[in-house]
């Protein structure tokens, strides 16, 4: 017998199944409620509420789990290629060496950008943020597409779209990079790997043999890997929701880079960085701006530490952690902001108030530091995470459209004026 709950209302009982995923959460299926009792339920951000039954990504902020497919993160870090992982959150399973020989030669069949797209990034000023460049470009790449555009469009066609993404972002985010330093644009080399292309384009310069450190390529892949997907998070729902419209594939991961901007989701990095530079700006030591995170009526954070999902450890900064001491050893960066962070990460995980809390460093806190040392611009930092999001865009939206779900419209409470005569303006 199918497990059930019951909930009464004005006298009246209904009962409502009760779901079980393959982890065993479990989830009160409300979906008839309005129809049964004539009530909805409340749930401000939809912290409680599950919007979709997924098979991409498993969480348990508990206990510190992240897995994407049933793969753990660790495993994937630390043995597996980017693209093996997009593959593996986009098709459903690992390639073969066959499939993934051809989705790597697809994706760098693809990495150019039309010609014409230079003529919209050079007329962004040097100081456009470059999400917003990236979120401009993206939505402006389904105009050079128009096929794209066809909510019923063959598989094929859909993969083509998915290649052009995955290979094409790189080169859209080395270009708002360049074009805000107003450097010579560095077009893809099909010679490199995926992680070192994309290095080669943000630092090569036309007059030098551009050489990119294993280290840091080894870093970055990592870094993308981390970011790739986590679960119903606020940019992958926004990605859902504007693709339940059959608004295209383009619109809709433009919307989703749009939700990432926010400093509350992938712009955390760059609030790290700006939080070590006001710490250093201030002259006034560490110990001041931690007894001030200490002080519950102080307004400061420390940004970096802790997670709303994960609440003992998040288990990317496990991983990270190693990739960003490797990449300051091999780099040997002088940097008084990088010091702080060291410093800062020393008393959180060995002073018994942080560690009482559950306030670790997290990704954001090591990304932001990795970042910092390969000189890749604060503005930047948002971009980057949307380079390792974006598999997980892409999958989310492909099992929402594959699931045929319908369009997202949440319901609300109205709590506004009631029915009201309009008074012309000269009796105002």
């Amino acid at each position: 017998m199918s497990e059930t709950a019951k909930i009464t209302v004005e006298g009246k009982t209904y009962e409502l199944p009760v779901t079980t995923g393959s982890e065993q959460e479990k989830a009160i299926d409300i979906s008839k409620l309005r129809a049964l009792s004539g009530y909805i339920t409340i749930d401000t951000g939809f912290k409680n509420t599950g919007s979709t039954k997924s098979a991409i990504t498993f969480l348990d902020g508990e206990k510190g789990i992240l897995r994407y497919r049933g793969y753990p993160i660790e495993q994937l870090a630390d043995n597996a290629e980017f693209l093996e992982v997009a593959y593996l959150l986009v098709y459903g399973e690992l390639p073969t060496k066959a499939e993934y020989t051809l989705f790597k030669e697809s994706i760098t069949h693809h990495t150019l950008v039309h010609e014409d797209m230079r003529q919209f990034l050079e007329a962004y000023p040097a100081k456009a943020h470059p999400m917003g460049i990236m979120a401009a470009s993206l939505c402006t790449l389904s105009t050079f597409y128009p096929e794209s555009q066809d909510p019923a469009r063959p598989t094929e066609a859909i993969d083509l779209t998915i290649h052009r993404l995955i290979a094409k972002i790189p080169t859209l985010a080395a270009w708002a990079y360049k074009n805000a330093m107003r450097h010579p644009l560095m077009y893809p080399l099909n010679k490199f790997e995926y992680c070192e292309n994309f290095l080669y384009m943000m630092f090569a310069n036309p007059s030098e043999k551009y050489y990119a450190d294993p280290v840091i390529v080894s870093a970055l892949n990592k870094l993308l890997i981390l970011h790739a997907d986590h679960e119903q998070n606020c940019s992958a729902s926004t990605v859902r929701i504007v693709g339940s419209s059959q608004a295209n594939l383009y619109a809709s991961i433009s919307a989703g880079v749009s939700a990432l901007w926010g400093p509350l989701h992938g712009g955390a990095n760059q609030a790290v960085i700006e939080m070590l530079e006001t710490i250093k700006n201030d002259g006034g030591g560490l110990d001041k701006w931690v007894q001030k995170a200490k002080d519950k009526n102080d307004p400061f954070r420390l940004m970096g530490f802790g997670h709303r999902v994960y609440k003992n450890f998040d288990p990317r900064a496990k991983i990270i952690k190693k990739a960003a001491d490797d990449v300051l050893s091999k780099l040997g960066v002088v940097d008084p902001v990088l010091d702080i962070a060291k410093e800062l990460e020393e008393v959180a995980l060995n002073d018994q108030y942080f560690i009482d809390r559950g306030l670790y460093p997290n990704v954001d806190f090591y990304s932001g530091i990795i970042y910092r040392a390969l000189g890749i611009p604060t503005e930047m930092f948002t971009v980057m995470f949307a380079l390792g999001r974006l598999p997980g865009w892409i999958a989310q939206w492909k099992e929402m459209m594959e699931d045929n779900q319908p369009i997202g419209r949440p319901r609300q409470i109205y709590t506004g004026e009631n029915e009201r005569d309009f008074t012309p303006l000269e009796k105002r």
